[in-house]
């Protein structure tokens, strides 16, 4: 119990500091109304969950499962049995590359992300053309899309950023729900006026429980939780 205490006491003293450092980062969950979230990874290291969970103003978390055609985080199993025992409203996502085998990589992702551990949509980070061709590059994609549609049933939620969006996927990806990533104090607009779901606001947010920084989003406009959750 008293190591307990002293973890929890050590990641409090440190999100402090954090905030007190980085307080010019936006920190819009206590502005607004919006529903808001974090993704999480391995380089956040160990988590205290039972914080993160009774933060009213954190709704739901998307953990990183996969990578590629074989690389799996290290902490998404302990990320994802944690998260639901405190009562979040979890989700998983694969990091895409293009170049690697499609069947591979769904393999990968799909013996990480089983579909009875979620609660929101698979979500396919989208960050990287490899070097690819704008044609290769677009049909490795939509057919990754597809193949993870048929497998979970329900089209994934695509997560990317505003700059890469607007040379590459646009007009790509019209019938997806998409996260833009863009760390400013205006919301994303893409060039193809397209109406964007969710809105990563920041990667160097903290939230108590968490010993660094932590990428922070909120759904856009009249957007919710009810778009994304897991058809079961």
């Amino acid at each position: 119990m008293i190591k307990f205490k002293i973890i929890a006491l050590f990641l409090l003293i440190s999100s402090v500091k954090i905030c007190a450092q980085y307080g010019s980062y936006p920190q819009c969950e206590d502005t607004c109304s919006h529903v808001h979230g974090i993704d999480l990874s391995h380089y956040q290291g160990d988590v205290f969950w039972e914080t993160v969970g009774g933060n009213t103003k954190t709704a739901y978390v998307y953990l990183k499962a996969t990578e590629g055609g074989d690389r799996i985080d290290s902490r998404y199993e302990r990320n994802i049995d944690l998260a639901h025992r405190y009562g979040l409203k979890v989700g998983s996502y694969h990091f895409f590359r293009p170049k690697t085998a499609l069947e591979l990589q769904l393999a990968n992702f799909k013996a990480q992300c089983l579909p009875g551990e979620q609660d929101l949509i698979p979500m396919l980070d989208v960050e990287t053309t490899a070097g690819l061709s704008d044609e290769a590059f677009c049909d490795s994609l939509n057919r990754f899309l597809q193949l993870m549609e048929s497998a979970y049933h329900q089209k994934p939620l695509v997560y990317t950023g505003r700059n890469f969006y607007n040379r590459y996927l646009q007009g790509m990806i019209d019938d997806y729900c998409v996260m833009i990533a863009l760390y400013t104090d205006e919301e994303p607009v893409l060039d193809d006026g397209r109406d964007v779901t969710m809105w990563q606001y920041t990667g160097k947010g903290s939230i108590v429980g968490v010993n660094g920084y932590v990428d922070k989003s909120r759904f856009m406009g009249r957007h919710g939780l009810r778009e994304i959750r897991y058809r079961h």
